[in-house]
């Protein structure tokens, strides 16, 4: 395993920081504040005789220049469209650039609030900028980011966890077992929703990658977007019991279907992409922990408890997976 101290984030010191800007013409005046954020490093910098700004450094080795890239231009392509995202700053024609072996893109600073995701009004609201959204993220594929899948994010995190020796001895079985069901229920809700559509997606659309303001919600973080079923973008702001999920889904939906059709066959996949969000999740989580931000942040993880509460946790699921959708299909 990867020590700490040779982890690529632990040159990431203030001082790399200001002087990456500095290579692009922007110098900062001495303020940086660390953001939350563990997958990338952000920082809002103060910018001398200028607003502060939001520098993200990319993981190193996560994507490709051309994965970024493209998530720029669809930021962009959403921004030019009156969307209300944040995309990536072009200094010198350039949204990505390079310094020392990181890459990074600057943002504009946009602050706000977390979303009442129990108002109607809010969910209506939010459903609406989906819809745009979606509808934008339908006209044509991604080509270079991927595809939100059983594989990527099932099969592959239950192998990695399997084959690097994270769980104890004694919860190894019952965890393959488990997985094993999960992954078949998981099949059973795609072959349910027969061939649906794949397009674009924010991939990580809960609450806190939405801003709230007095004008209104700013989507932020597109990090993750990849192809993948509409419905992904939808189900992580439902919470609480199904007869709340379903009026919540019920709200978004009626500002969605304004600018996007919704396929209510994809209601058969809520449970079983929340299902590959939390084996992927567990999986991520491992294969982060030689990053130093990780253990500091995540003690609970890779202990006897975290374990027996993931299995317990699949069992739900896989429970949830067989019970009928939201609403009849």
């Amino acid at each position: 395993m990867t020590t700490s101290s040779s982890h690529p984030f632990s040159a990431l010191g203030p001082d790399c920081v200001l002087d990456a800007l500095a290579s692009v013409g922007l110098y900062g005046d001495g303020r940086l504040l660390a953001l939350n954020s563990y997958e990338n490093r952000v920082y809002q910098v103060g910018i001398e005789d200028g607003k502060p700004l939001v520098a993200k450094f990319y993981r190193p080795g996560r994507w490709s220049d051309a994965a970024i890239l493209e998530e720029h231009a669809f930021t962009a392509e959403l921004h030019e469209a009156e969307i209300p995202v944040v995309p990536p700053l072009a200094v010198d024609g350039r949204t990505l650039h390079a310094f020392e072996g990181f890459r990074f893109a600057v943002f504009a600073r946009h602050g706000g609030r977390a979303p009442e995701l129990s108002d109607p009004a809010v969910l209506e609201w939010t459903g609406r900028f989906i819809g745009r959204i979606h509808a934008i993220g339908a006209t044509r594929p991604f080509a270079d980011r991927p595809a939100l899948d059983i594989d990527t994010f099932g099969t592959e995190s239950r192998d990695y966890l399997l084959a690097n020796d994270f769980l104890p001895p004694e919860l190894v079985d019952a965890y393959r077992t488990i997985a094993g069901q999960a992954l078949d229920g998981i099949r059973r809700c795609y072959d349910r929703a027969g061939d649906v559509a794949l397009q674009r997606l924010h991939g990580d659309c809960h609450g806190g990658n939405v801003l709230w303001t007095d004008t209104g919600p700013h989507f932020v973080d597109f990090d993750d977007a990849r192809m993948g079923p509409a419905v992904q973008d939808l189900w992580m702001m439902l919470s609480g019991e199904r007869h709340e999920m379903v009026r919540q889904l019920s709200d978004i939906l009626a500002g969605y279907e304004d600018f996007a059709d919704f396929d209510p066959r994809q209601l058969y996949l809520v449970e079983a992409l929340r299902t590959l969000r939390l084996m992927h999740y567990a999986a991520w989580l491992a294969r982060r922990w030689d990053d130093p931000a990780f253990p500091a942040a995540f003690p609970w993880f890779n202990t006897q408890r975290y374990w027996q509460d993931r299995i317990l946790e699949l069992r739900e699921q896989v429970a949830l997976m067989d019970e009928p959708p939201l609403w009849p299909v």
